[in-house]
C-alpha cells in the first residue's frame, strides 16, 4: 500500500502494524500478488437467481516469487509517488469547493415513504436534511436495476456508454446467462504433475463496465477517495485510493450465494440457491461434511468438503469443525468460523461463515451461509490494495464478502424464517456501519462514499406486509413483521443522524438511493409469451426447460433474458440468429406495440405500462450489447420466476407466492429515487446520471466532455413544477403511460 498522504490517516501498512512480523509478512506476500485464487470458467451465473462459476488457484510458490518483486519495486519507488501524489494532491484542493464529500448510498429507499414517515416525524434526520440544505426525487435509470444505476453513479454515463443493462445477458454463443459485469476465463497454461494441474498462468478475470468511475478521475487529479461496498466493483480497479468490492463478488465455491441446508429429515436435496444435505447418527453426535469449492489443482470438478460432528447438548449443540469447537443455541447465528480448504501441494484456501443452529429434536437442523471469501486471507482479490480487506478484517473483525450477502433464497426456500433472516442482514449491516465510520475518520480530506444494502434486500423480502393484496399473505401472520420496513428506514434515520454529528462545514453530506420499491404481486413469463406469439418456438414435442432447454433456435425471433430484457435473436451477433439486420427494426416495433398496455388477463390490470426500444433510450459505444427492448412493468408486476430463468411454459401470468414480494423491475417512472443534501442544490429535476459530475464540480475538476451528467452545483435556481407521485412532470408522466 502506498503511504499515507496529508489527505488520509492510514498507516503504510496497517496490516502489518497488528501482526506479529513474521505473520504481517506472509500475509503481504499473498496480497501483493493480488489473489490466491482466481474465477475460472463455470456455469452460467445467475445473480439474483442462483448459484454461478468456479475455482481456480495459483501455487504458493508462484505467489511469493512475484510478491517479493513487487515488494521491492515498491519500497524502491514510494518516495517519488509520495511526492508527486502530495504535490498534486496540493493543487487539487486549492480548486475544492469543499474539504470532504460523505456519499451514503441506502440502496432502494423509496420516496414515497421516506416522504410520508418525515411528514410523520419518525425521520428526523432525513427532515434536518431537508430543511437546511435540499431533497428531491432522483431519477433513476432504464431499466431501475441495481447494476445498471450503481454503475451510472460512478461512471456519469447512460448504459450505452458503460455497459451495464441487468445482473444478465446472454452468451451470444450459447444463448445462456451470464453476469453481466465480470468475464472470467481459465488460465491458458499448466504443469500437470501426476493428479494435479497446477496453472502456470492466471486465470482471467475482468470488470466488464466500461469508462471509469468519478474516483479514478479524482484520484488522477491528487483527490484521495475511500469507497465501500459500491456495487459493480468487482474486481477492484487501481487508483489512488481505497476500495473495497460489493455486488457480484462470489463466495468461495464461485457462486452467487450458495447456501446449505443439514437436515435429518428425509428430502430431496434441491433448493434454489442452495443444497440440502443430510446429517447422519453417528453415536451421540450427528455427521456430515459441508462442501467447498471444487478443488483447482485436480481439474475434476470433484468438490473439497470438510467432516464436522454436531453433538447436541444442553438444549443446544457443539459443533466441531477444523479443529474448532463451537458452541450453537437453537435460532442464534454463530459468529463468522474460519474453514480452511486443502487442496494439495501446500495450497489451502479460507473461507468464513456462519453456523444457525434450527432446532435439535425432534429432527435436527442445521443452515450453513454462503461460505464467504476470507478478508484476512483473500482467496481472490475483493479490495483494492489487497491489503485493505486484511486490514478492515484485523481492525474490526471478520466480514461478508459476498456481493449479494443476505440469503434471500434461503427465506425464499423457508429454510430459515424472517426473524433469522433480519438478524443475519442486521448482523451484516453492523459490519458495513463499522467499516464505514472507521473510513469517516480517517478519510478527513477526499470523498469516503458507502452503499448499505439493508434497506434494499430488508423491502425485497417484507413488502408483502404493506400490501394486503399479496398472494402471499394468504393463510399467514401478516402483523408479526409488518413494521419490518419501517425499522429499517428509522435505522437509515438514525446512520444519517450519526454521520451529520461528525461532520463540519466543510464538508459537503450527499445522502441518495438508486431507485425506489414496489409490490410484486404478479409474474409474467416473457417467453411463454413470445412463445404464444409466434416469435419463441420449441422443437417439435419437447417442452420447456430452465435456461431455453428444448428451444428451437432457427425458428425462434426473440427472447427474453434477465428481469426486463428481450433480446432479437439476430443474425451476426447470436450463434444461430434468425432475424436479419433490415428486419429488426421493424420487429422491434411490432413486438414493442403488442407489449405496451399488455392486460392481465385473470386481474383486468395493466402489466406492462410499455416497452422501451434500447436505439431510442441509449446513446454510446455498446448500443448493440443492450437488450433490445427493455421492459416497464407496471406496479404489482415484474418478471416471473420461470421467466427469469429462462423457462418457456403454457403459463404467461401467475401469482408471486415467495416472501421476495417488493421489486423495482418495473417502469423508471414509477421507482424514483431519493437525494438529500446538507446544501442547497440547484436542479429541478435530478438523475442518477448527475452525482458524478457533481462530485467532480465540487472537487473543481473539469467534467469530461463524455459524461452524460451535469453538475447539481450549477449556479440557476430550482423551477417549480407540479409533480406526481413519482417525481415527474404530471403532464409527462401521462403521455407516458397508459
Amino acid at each position: 500500500m502506498a503511504p499515507a498522504t496529508c489527505d488520509h490517516t492510514y498507516s503504510t501498512d496497517p496490516v502489518a502494524s497488528r501482526l506479529p512480523r513474521s505473520s504481517a509478512k506472509r500475509r503481504l506476500a499473498l496480497a501483493a500478488a493480488l489473489a490466491l485464487a482466481l474465477i475460472a470458467g463455470g456455469a452460467p451465473a445467475h445473480a439474483y437467481i442462483g448459484p454461478g462459476a468456479g475455482f481456480a488457484v495459483l501455487g504458493s510458490f508462484l505467489v511469493v516469487i512475484v510478491t517479493l518483486a513487487l515488494a521491492a519495486l515498491t519500497l524502491a519507488t514510494w518516495p517519488l509517488r509520495y511526492i508527486v501524489r502530495l504535490l498534486r494532491g496540493r493543487r487539487a484542493y486549492a480548486r475544492s469547493k469543499a474539504r470532504r464529500l460523505i456519499i451514503v448510498g441506502l440502496d432502494g429507499l423509496d420516496p414515497r415513504l421516506v416522504e410520508r414517515m418525515m411528514e410523520q416525524g419518525k425521520l428526523p434526520n432525513f427532515g434536518r436534511l431537508r430543511e437546511t440544505g435540499s431533497y428531491s426525487r432522483l431519477e433513476t435509470t432504464t431499466p431501475p436495476l441495481s447494476p445498471v444505476a450503481w454503475s451510472t453513479f460512478q461512471t456519469g454515463v447512460n448504459p450505452g456508454r458503460h455497459n451495464i443493462y441487468d445482473f444478465l445477458a446472454p452468451n451470444p454463443r450459447t444463448h445462456l446467462p451470464v453476469l453481466s459485469s465480470t468475464e472470467i476465463t481459465a488460465p491458458r497454461r499448466s504443469l500437470k504433475l501426476g493428479r494435479y494441474r497446477i496453472a502456470v498462468s492466471r486465470p482471467g478475470l475482468r470488470l466488464l463496465r466500461r469508462s471509469q468511475p468519478f474516483w479514478k478521475v479524482l484520484s488522477d487529479h491528487g483527490i484521495w477517495s475511500t469507497i465501500l461496498r459500491v456495487p459493480i466493483t468487482f474486481p477492484p480497479e487501481k487508483f489512488n485510493g481505497l476500495l473495497l468490492s460489493a455486488m457480484c463478488v462470489p463466495d468461495l465455491k464461485g457462486s452467487q450465494g450458495t447456501f446449505c441446508f443439514f437436515t435429518t429429515a428425509d428430502g430431496d436435496g434441491r433448493h434454489t440457491g442452495g443444497v440440502r444435505l443430510p446429517l447422519r447418527r453417528s453415536g451421540e453426535a450427528f455427521a456430515a461434511s459441508l462442501p467447498g469449492p471444487a478443488n483447482p489443482l485436480t481439474g475434476d470438478g470433484a468438490e473439497i468438503s470438510l467432516p464436522f460432528t454436531l453433538t447436541p447438548r444442553n438444549g443446544g449443540a457443539v459443533l466441531r469443525i477444523c479443529r474448532q469447537r463451537v458452541r450453537l443455541q437453537p435460532g442464534e447465528y454463530s459468529n463468522w468460523v474460519r474453514l480452511t480448504f486443502n487442496a494439495g501441494l501446500g495450497v489451502k484456501i479460507s473461507g468464513i461463515c456462519r453456523f444457525l443452529l434450527k432446532c435439535v429434536e425432534p429432527q435436527c437442523e442445521l443452515y450453513v451461509t454462503p461460505i464467504n471469501i476470507d478478508p484476512e486471507r483473500p482467496a481472490m482479490p475483493v479490495s483494492h490494495p489487497v491489503t485493505y480487506a486484511m486490514y478492515l478484517s484485523k481492525l474490526l473483525g471478520p466480514f461478508a464478502t459476498l456481493g449479494l450477502a443476505e440469503d434471500t433464497w434461503a427465506l425464499n426456500e423457508r429454510v430459515i424464517d424472517e426473524d433469522a433472516f433480519l438478524a443475519q442482514t442486521y448482523l451484516i449491516h453492523d459490519e458495513r456501519e463499522r467499516m464505514f465510520f472507521d473510513a469517516l475518520d480517517k478519510t478527513r480530506r477526499g470523498m469516503c462514499a458507502c452503499v448499505f444494502d439493508a434497506t434494499d434486500r430488508i423491502q425485497h423480502m417484507f413488502y408483502r406486509y404493506l400490501d394486503e393484496r399479496h398472494p402471499a399473505n394468504k393463510d399467514k401472520d401478516t402483523k408479526r413483521h409488518a413494521s419490518a420496513i419501517e425499522d429499517i428506514y428509522r435505522r437509515a434515520d438514525d446512520l444519517v443522524g450519526r454521520v451529520l454529528d461528525r461532520v463540519g462545514e466543510h464538508t459537503v453530506v450527499v445522502v441518495l438511493s438508486d431507485h425506489g420499491f414496489r409490490s410484486f404481486r404478479r409474474g409474467v413469463n416473457l417467453n411463454s409469451w413470445l412463445r404464444r406469439e409466434g416469435y419463441l418456438a420449441l422443437a417439435d414435442g419437447t417442452a420447456g426447460g430452465e435456461w431455453f432447454s428444448g428451444v428451437d433456435w432457427e425458428r425462434t425471433r426473440a427472447y427474453a433474458v434477465g428481469l426486463g430484457g428481450i433480446y432479437l435473436n439476430r443474425e451476426g451477433r447470436e450463434h444461430r440468429g434468425a432475424v436479419a439486420g433490415e428486419q429488426a427494426s421493424a420487429l422491434r416495433r411490432e413486438i414493442a406495440d403488442k407489449l405496451s398496455g399488455l392486460r392481465d388477463p385473470d386481474t383486468g390490470e395493466v402489466a406492462i405500462n410499455r416497452a422501451f426500444d434500447a436505439v431510442e433510450i441509449y446513446a454510446g459505444p455498446y448500443v448493440g450489447e443492450a437488450p433490445d427492448l427493455v421492459i416497464g412493468y407496471n406496479e404489482g408486476y415484474r418478471t416471473s420466476w420461470d421467466g427469469a430463468v429462462g423457462k418457456v411454459t403454457d403459463v404467461v401470468f401467475e401469482d408471486n407466492t415467495r416472501s421476495w414480494s417488493g421489486d423495482h423491475c418495473i417502469d423508471p417512472a414509477l421507482v424514483s429515487g431519493v437525494l438529500f443534501c446538507n446544501r442547497p442544490l440547484a436542479a429541478q429535476r435530478p438523475r442518477m446520471v448527475d452525482i458524478a459530475a457533481t462530485a467532480l464540480d465540487l472537487f473543481g475538476v473539469e467534467v469530461p466532455g463524455y459524461m452524460d451528467g451535469r453538475s447539481l452545483l450549477a449556479d440557476r435556481p430550482a423551477a417549480d413544477a407540479q409533480t406526481t407521485d413519482d417525481g415527474l412532470q404530471t403532464e409527462e408522466l401521462e403521455a407516458q403511460i397508459p
